[in-house]
C-alpha cells in the first residue's frame, strides 16, 4: 500500500546566484516613509504568469491576507513577457501604489522596473525570484539550491548512482532556474550521469515536446528532473506515450495541486514541494509589517519539503 511521505527541508535561505540586487539591510525597517495601517495600503502586485497553478496560488495567498486586513490589491499578469512586466510595473507606479510585490519573469530584465520604483520612492518586495539590480526591501523565496539538491539525492536513491538522467530547465534568466539547476548539479555531477539538459520554460506543453525529443535522442533515460511540476507533468505524458512509464522516474518541483495528485497516483515519483499560497501570504505580511515600522529580515524563507509516494 502506498503512503505519502514528507521530509522537511532546511529552512535557512542560501541564495547563491541570486544576483546583485541591493537590499535595504540585513534587518530592514521603514524609517523614512510614512507608517500606514494595513487597511490604508494599496499594494501593486506583478506576477510572472497566471497560466501556471503555482503562481495562481501565490497570487491567491497575497489576495487572501490583503482581504483579511482590508488592504487594496492591484494585481497584474505579466504573461511571461519581460517587456509587459516592465510596462505593468510602470503603470502601477503611475497609479501611486504604496508598495510593489514583484514575482519577476526574468531576474535581470526586471532591474529597470525595480529602479523606477526606487526613483519614485516605492518600496519593492520580490517573491520566489530575485532582482539582479535595484533596491529591494526583502526577498520571499524558498531555498531553490537546497531543493535542487534534494531532487538529485532522491533520484540517486530511487534510480541508483550513475543513472542516465535528463533535466528540464525553467525560464532562462530566472533566478529560480539558475538556483534549482545549481543545486541539482551540486549532487548530480558527482553521483548521476546527466546526459542532457534543456529548457522547457516552466511550461507543461513545452515539457511534453522537449521530453519527446529527449526520448528519441536518448532511449536509455532512467530519470528526469523537471524544475517545476508543470514540465514534469508534460514529461510524464511523453513517457507514457512512449510506453516507458515503468522504466523512467520523474521528480518535479513546486508541489502544485496537480503535482501532488500525480505523486499520489504514482505517475510522478516525487516533487520538491513549495507552499506558494504561504509564500504569497509571507510577502503580503512583509508589506504590512514594513508600513507598521517593524523590522524585516533581508530574506524571508518559505518552507520546502520533499513529497514522495513509496511502496
Amino acid at each position: 500500500m502506498k503512503k505519502l511521505l514528507s521530509m522537511a527541508a532546511a529552512a535557512t535561505l542560501f541564495l547563491a546566484g541570486c544576483g546583485a540586487a541591493t537590499l535595504e539591510g540585513e534587518n530592514t525597517t521603514n524609517d523614512e516613509a510614512e507608517q500606514k495601517d494595513a487597511s490604508e495600503l494599496v499594494v501593486g502586485v506583478s506576477i510572472s504568469t497566471l497560466n501556471n497553478p503555482f503562481f495562481v496560488s501565490l497570487d491567491e495567498g497575497i489576495a487572501d491576507l490583503a482581504e483579511e486586513n482590508g488592504s487594496t490589491v492591484k494585481s497584474v499578469d505579466a504573461q511571461n513577457d519581460t517587456a509587459k512586466q516592465t510596462n505593468d510595473v510602470d503603470d502601477l507606479i503611475q497609479q501611486g501604489v504604496d508598495i510593489l510585490l514583484i514575482n519577476p519573469v526574468d531576474s535581470s530584465a526586471i532591474t529597470p522596473a525595480v529602479e523606477s520604483a526606487n526613483a519614485s520612492g516605492i518600496p519593492v518586495i520580490t517573491i520566489d525570484r530575485s532582482s539582479e539590480g535595484g533596491q529591494v526591501v526583502t526577498l520571499v523565496a524558498s531555498d531553490n539550491v537546497v531543493g535542487g539538491e534534494m531532487a538529485a539525492e532522491y533520484i540517486k536513491e530511487i534510480s541508483g548512482a550513475d543513472a542516465a538522467t535528463v533535466q528540464l530547465e525553467g525560464t532562462p534568466g530566472a533566478s529560480a532556474t539558475r538556483e534549482r539547476g545549481k543545486g541539482f548539479t551540486n549532487v548530480a555531477e558527482e553521483s548521476l550521469n546527466v546526459i542532457d539538459s534543456q529548457t522547457a520554460n516552466f511550461d507543461r506543453a513545452e515539457g511534453l515536446t522537449v521530453m519527446e525529443n529527449m526520448l528519441q535522442a536518448n532511449p536509455d533515460i532512467k530519470a528526469v528532473f523537471a524544475q517545476n511540476d508543470e514540465m514534469a507533468l508534460g514529461a510524464i505524458e511523453a513517457i507514457q506515450a512512449a510506453g516507458l512509464t515503468e522504466e523512467i522516474q520523474v521528480v518535479g518541483f513546486d508541489g502544485t495541486e496537480d503535482g501532488i495528485k500525480a505523486v499520489e497516483a504514482g505517475t510522478l515519483s516525487a516533487t520538491v514541494a513549495q507552499k506558494p499560497e504561504e509564500m504569497g501570504k509571507l510577502a503580503m505580511q512583509a508589506a504590512i509589517d514594513y508600513f507598521a515600522g517593524e523590522t524585516l529580515e533581508e530574506y524571508i524563507a518559505s518552507p520546502l519539503e520533499l513529497v514522495t509516494n513509496e511502496e
